[in-house]
Formats: structure tokens, sequence, C-alpha cells
């Protein structure tokens, strides 16, 4: 498995699509998630010849797991160390959830790379709704039953419809849990403990220069639709859609539709 060692920690990445492709797009897991997470996506990039770069941040799925919170700024230098690793110093960015917030972050902080940001689900503070459903998942990663895990921060992600259709999916993920290592939720407590302590980046939009796509699932109560209208009120060049009949999870429910609004805006901006 390819593993990048920056910090004192092994990062795992993928490298998928056109290895000589003229345009990259990278890829930035939502919090629960992995490199595998992309599954709907990456197929439609690769089809069209892009280089697709995926990785799990630290505490995530395959990555390395050190103790401590971490912070956005950490996330978006070693994806920028990354990409410098695999020579790539121009970028499009694909980011859902706290994958967007890195995204953002990486685009503040790396103007230079960010060809374009697309942003998915995402928030760049919290209110007091959303920081008890974090401090909910901290209590399902702390009791030792994965499938409790899964169905105790199921509502909170995925919209009424997806859940009332999609029940014998929902159920095969909260069993395959079972499986996972049990460090895999010590990275969970350790990444909702950044996201509730260092997410603060509303002050900062102005600072995306680059185009940037905003797109929510109107039935995302999460993250929901005032979040992703205060992104776009404050990135200047932005475009804003709402996906109905979506939860949270947009890029497992409604990922025909997103995948025409990322492949058009990338390629708009290739």
């Amino acid at each position: 498995m390819p593993y990048f060692n920056v910090n004192g920690i092994r990062l795992f990445y993928e490298v998928k699509g056109n290895p000589e492709g003229k345009e990259t797009v990278a890829f930035f897991n939502g919090v629960m998630a992995s490199t595998g997470s992309w599954a709907y996506q990456v197929p439609v990039f690769e089809k069209l010849g892009y280089r697709i770069i995926l990785h799990d941040f630290k505490g995530q799925t395959m990555s390395d797991k050190p103790n401590g919170e971490y912070t956005f700024k950490q996330h978006a230098e070693e994806a920028k160390l990354l990409f410098d690793y695999l020579g790539v110093k121009k970028l499009h960015t694909i980011g859902t959830s706290y994958g967007g917030e890195v995204a953002m972050r990486f685009a503040i902080d790396y103007p230079d790379y960010t060809k374009s940001i697309s942003i998915i689900d995402s928030v760049s503070e919290l209110d007091e709704t959303l920081k008890l459903f974090v401090s909910g998942w901290k209590t399902f990663a702390s009791i030792d039953d994965p499938e409790g895990f899964f169905w105790g921060m199921a509502p909170s992600i995925y919209s009424n419809s997806f859940i009332k259709g999609n029940k014998e999916f929902l159920r095969t993920r909260a069993v395959a849990l079972k499986n996972i290592s049990r460090d895999y939720f010590k990275g969970q407590i350790s990444l909702y403990n950044t996201f509730e302590h260092d997410l603060h980046m509303t002050d900062e939009l102005s600072n995306i220069k680059c185009p940037a796509l905003v797109v929510v699932g109107e039935e995302d109560i999460l993250k929901p639709y005032k979040f992703s209208k205060l992104l776009a009120d404050n990135i200047q060049n932005s475009e804003f859609a709402v996906i109905p009949g979506s939860g949270h999870v947009t890029i497992f429910e409604k990922p025909n539709i997103l995948n025409t609004m990322l492949l058009g805006f990338v390629i708009k901006n290739s």
C-alpha cells in the first residue's frame, strides 16, 4: 500500500486516472470516510483523462492516528507536501464535509496550488446544534460498539428518504464496522475534537480567490443550507447549488446530479 511519510506520520494515498493527465483533481474525504468513499465520483473523472489524487487525513481509516487534536492548517500542509511529493503544483480540489473544510483551508493557505475548489455540505463555523451532534458522535465512538456508533450517527447524515429506501445498504454498512480496527474510533475522536475546536474560517473566506462551487443537500440537517449560503456569500467567485432530496452525504445519495455539477465545473475551469 502506498504511504507518504510527513511530520513523523504515514498518510495513505492513492493515485488514479491518467498519470500523464494535464489536469489533476484531488478529493478530500468526509470525517468518517476514506479514499474508497469517492467510488461514485472517481470513475467519471477517470473517463475524461484526469489524474486523481486521494488520501486519508491523519486520524482517518488507513493513515496513522497520532494522539491529540489536530488543526486544519496541519491537514492542509500535509496535503500540500503530498502534492509536492507527487510533483503536482496546480490542481482542482473537491471536498465533502470535513474534507470541504480542509479544502477551504488549503485554498486560503496555498492559493497558487488551487485551480478551483468544490465544497460539498461543509461549514466555516459551528452553531450550538452542530456542536451537540459532534458531542454525540464522540460519545458513540467511545463505547466500543461499532454498530451502535453507526446507528447513532446515521440519522444526522442521511436524509429520511434515503434511509427509507436503503435500509439493507445501511445495515450492511453497520455490520461492516464490526470488522474495523478499534484505532479507527480513536482517530475519529481526534478528528471530532479538531472540528469542534479549530473550525473558524468565516472571516477568511474572502481570501479564496479561485473559482468555487458550493453545494448543499436540501435535507442536510447536520450542516444545513444556512452554512453553505454563508460560504457562497463570502467567497467572491462562487457558484451555489442546492440538491433537492439529499441529506448530508450527497456523494452517496445523489451521485449522478452531483457528478454533473462537479465535472461541469472542473471542465469549465480547466
